[in-house]
């Protein structure tokens, strides 16, 4: 094997289980994992030794937005795509050297930034991307200040389109999956970076979300949609949608449809962290600050109740502009009310399965990408390994290559 390398004396967190397994020859070849075996492989392949290092695989953010490099979203939609790229680019880099060696974006990337990370151009993770999210006038991703007239400015912005009617919806989904989409990105409630719809608010008729749903599943893929409250989550699931974003303000009740529904719960629990302690100084808006009141306190709870409900819950960040830097700490905060092994579950195996890549990604077996964590300690006694500055995570593997870090 020309590009084999064969890991030596590690143990394995396969993302599925909470026991490591030892005494296994790993043989990675070109960007797969070619065998797990327990007698060394008779083939010719550079040996690396781990030296009893745990060997674990790459974190994945399932709610990234890789354009989002301003805390002020009206302001990144008056940018050219030129210049977010660029950033998008640095955000992009930021997140592999953090050990995320996959992102899901949640509005904004696109084929461009996807194809330059494909070609090599730039080092960064595996992106699955939305295209623009879609929002009804007035929405979520609708920039306009109340004081605006009616007007066609902004309503397809650089993270978001703002469409209405089941016929513009459907041509509009039809147009971001013709420019290569992984997923859809709907909104289905108010939310706080937005500057004129309450948290409260449901948003897209019933026939709007059910057009969307139709659309991605023609091309074989689903709807992730914004929702926070309990009435916009249960909704949504009952239309179809597959994942549920933030849900902050789930309940009981709704954790049930989703538990049934066999939807997923993606919490952003970091987001709220840190515009709680950065945003005002960061330029967010005041309605923002105003809004994060209503949700910030809640989502702790959220994540709680999902688990009672045995909701399958993903792991995302959702931060905005420099507070990117904070990504590692969502484990962190996940960590205060879960064990290590269900966030790293969460943030590997959970979130494979919610970009439906379960059996490449987010595991550690025979087949899959070779995108791994070589970390010196055991994550799943100490999750704080992966998050605090101690240089833990010795190696990061993508396609089987080293990252230099």
């Amino acid at each position: 094997m020309k590009n084999a390398t064969l890991l030596v004396n590690g143990l394995i967190f396969d993302g599925h289980s909470p026991d490591l397994i030892a005494d296994k020859f790993l043989l990675i070849d070109n960007d797969r994992i070619a065998s797990i075996t327990d007698v060394r492989p008779d083939v010719e392949a550079s040996e690396f030794d781990v030296a009893g290092k745990v060997i674990m695989p790459g974190l994945i953010d399932c709610h990234f937005h890789a354009y989002a490099c301003k805390v002020n979203l009206a302001e990144i939609e008056t940018m050219p795509i030129s210049y977010l790229a660029q950033r998008g680019r640095q955000l992009m880099e930021g997140a592999l050297q953090r050990g995320f060696t996959t992102v899901r974006d949640a509005g904004g990337a696109d084929y461009g930034l996807w194809r330059s990370i494909e070609e090599g151009v730039f080092a960064g993770p595996r992106l699955f991307y939305s295209g623009r999210a879609f929002s009804q006038t007035g929405g979520h991703v609708d920039p306009r200040p109340q004081h605006v007239e009616p007007c066609q400015c902004a309503l397809a912005g650089n993270l978001g389109h703002v469409v209405d009617g089941v016929d513009a919806l459907r041509k509009a989904v039809r147009e971001n999956l013709r420019q290569g989409a992984h997923q859809i990105k709907i909104m289905v409630s108010g939310g706080i970076s937005s500057p004129t719809d309450p948290i409260w608010m449901l948003q897209f008729s019933d026939d709007e979300i059910k057009v969307a749903v139709e659309e991605a599943a023609r091309r074989r893929t689903y709807v992730m949609a914004h929702a926070y409250t309990a009435e916009t989550i249960s909704r949504a699931v009952k239309l179809g949608v597959r994942s549920i974003e933030h849900a902050n303000l789930i309940d009981n009740a709704a954790a049930k449809v989703v538990a049934d529904e066999g939807a997923f719960v993606v919490p952003t629990l970091v987001t709220y962290d840190a515009i709680s302690r950065f945003g005002k100084q960061a330029g967010a808006p005041q309605t923002t600050l105003d809004k994060l009141k209503d949700v910030h306190q809640k989502g702790m709870e959220a994540v709680e109740i999902c688990s009672a409900a045995s909701v399958s819950l993903g792991l995302g960040t959702d931060l905005l502009g420099d507070m990117h830097i904070h990504q590692r700490d969502e484990l962190r905060i996940r960590g205060e009310i879960q064990s290590p092994f269900e966030v790293l579950h969460s943030a590997t195996a959970v979130n494979a399965r919610i970009i439906q890549h379960e059996n490449e990604l987010g595991c550690i077996r025979e087949g899959a990408y070779a995108d791994m964590l070589i970390v010196d300690g055991n994550p799943l006694d100490d999750l704080s390994l992966l998050y605090a500055d101690k240089g833990a995570v010795e190696h990061i593997f993508k396609a089987g290559k080293i990252v230099n870090i």
